[in-house]
């Protein structure tokens, strides 16, 4: 069958996603180009492979079975490609990265620049994606690694294909608009019961351990604005309209005035790079997963916790 790789990776992110417009943020590509993917794929095998359910879509059973033995056929490929690297004498070849807004921010920028000192044949091609997308863009073959959290109190499902590394940890410290609690510099979070909150969706990992941590604290937090972006998070505590959870990572993305206030209780993230558990050996992976966690041991004082 005359089909590219990219083809049977937009079949298989449709069986996972469900939507054109879903794979096209997936992969990177325009709802367009997946459309042309998915059709020239119908073309190469002669068989009809999606059909229309309402605003979504749903494989035939032909799609069906071909999805099967697509991601066998890409693991393969990308298996050849690693077992190919590792008979070269020189660290060499291109990495595709999946971050968030905090780690192309503070860890990626120092990372490149020692990949480049230590290996300059390496090339990192970087991606910019939603944080709670990451683990699904590596097992799916969207990106070759990744960086991402991890909640102590609501945790990542783990993959049995993938390896989650931690890299650092952090500890969450309450972000509350300047003079609103004065005189305060440890406090608890049910301290802030009262106050109107600025918090991601719960349907997200880290709006559910902010809720979680707040339950276990005895309220329900008052959800004022529903914000996902940090820098904008920032803005409003600053704004006097609520408060937040923050860590120091968070803060350097944006220097505002507010006051922030060590938690009485132990609340972290972890930062974490995700990669095929098959990768571990690959020379250019395990290149970069060494100089990322090198650059997170440089990171300034203060922005790991303990």
């Amino acid at each position: 069958m005359d089909w590219t790789s990219a083809q049977l990776r937009a079949l298989v992110e449709l069986t996972r996603r469900g939507t054109i417009t879903a794979v096209a943020e997936a992969l990177g590509y325009t709802p367009g180009g997946v459309s042309q993917q998915i059709a020239a794929l119908e073309k190469a095998t002669g068989m009809r492979l999606l059909r229309r359910a309402g605003r979504r879509v749903e494989l035939t059973d032909a799609g069906a079975t071909l999805a099967l033995h697509a991601q066998r056929i890409l693991t393969t490929e990308a298996e050849a490609v690693e077992a190919l690297e590792r008979t070269r004498n020189e660290i060499s070849g291109t990495l595709r990265i999946g971050l968030f807004a905090t780690a192309a921010a503070e860890i990626l920028p120092p990372a490149l620049r020692r990949i480049r000192e230590v290996h300059p044949g390496v090339t990192v091609r970087s991606r910019d994606m939603d944080v709670d997308e990451v683990y699904d863009a590596v097992a799916g073959g969207g990106v070759d690694l990744a960086l991402g959290l991890d909640y102590p109190d609501v945790p990542i499902p783990r993959d049995p294909s993938l390896s989650v590394r931690e890299l650092f940890r952090e500890r969450f410290s309450l972000a509350v608009p300047a003079g609103a609690m004065p005189g305060r510099r440890r406090v608890s979070l049910s301290d802030a019961g009262d106050h109107g909150w600025i918090l991601p969706s719960v349907g997200s990992y880290y709006g559910r351990a902010v809720l979680t941590a707040c339950r276990r604290a005895g309220f329900e937090p008052q959800v004022r604005h529903e914000v996902t972006d940090t820098a904008a998070t920032l803005a409003l505590v600053e704004s006097g309209v609520g408060v937040s959870v923050v860590t120091d990572l968070m803060l350097r993305l944006r220097p505002s005035r507010l006051d922030v206030l060590e938690l009485q209780e132990k609340m972290e993230r972890h930062i974490v790079v995700v990669f095929r558990s098959f990768a571990e050996d690959r020379p250019t992976v395990a290149a970069l997963v060494d100089v990322l966690r090198a650059s997170s041991d440089r990171l300034p004082p203060g922005a790991a916790g303990e």
